[in-house]
Order: structure tokens, then C-alpha cells, then sequence
């Protein structure tokens, strides 16, 4: 099952690589990399991308569409 999100054009108009979003969500840069191809991950991954795209757990739909 494909993960919807918004991760790779929020992160890309913030003009982060992916190490540097992979390094403030204390995730790895292969991890970041399988999220943006829309592949699953568990719910904290998911809690740490949103923290360190720089939203709040309220906004999580504006990252993750279709399942948060």
C-alpha cells in the first residue's frame, strides 16, 4: 500500500536535502528517501518528518494525506 504525502515538495521548497531533513528527524536519509517514493512507515517516523518539516501535529494532513 502507497503512503500519500507531501513530503519531497514541502521539504524541496524549503531547500533541504535529504540528509538535512533525515538529520533534524533524527531518521535515516534511506528512510526519507522510501517515504517520498510513498512507500509505509510507523506512525513516529511520521510524527518526526512533521515536526521537522516545521508543522505541528494539528497540520499532519497538509503532510500525510490519506493516512494519519
Amino acid at each position: 500500500m502507497k503512503c500519500k504525502n507531501r513530503v519531497k515538495i514541502i521539504r524541496e521548497s524549503r531547500l533541504m536535502s535529504k540528509a538535512e531533513l533525515a538529520r533534524k528527524a533524527g531518521i535515516s536519509a534511506l528512510t526519507v528517501d522510501r517515504l517520498e517514493r510513498g512507500e509505509m512507515c510507523r506512525m513516529e517516523t511520521m510524527r518526526k518528518i512533521i515536526l521537522a518539516l516545521g508543522y505541528t501535529l494539528e497540520d499532519k494532513n497538509q503532510v500525510f494525506q490519506d493516512n494519519v
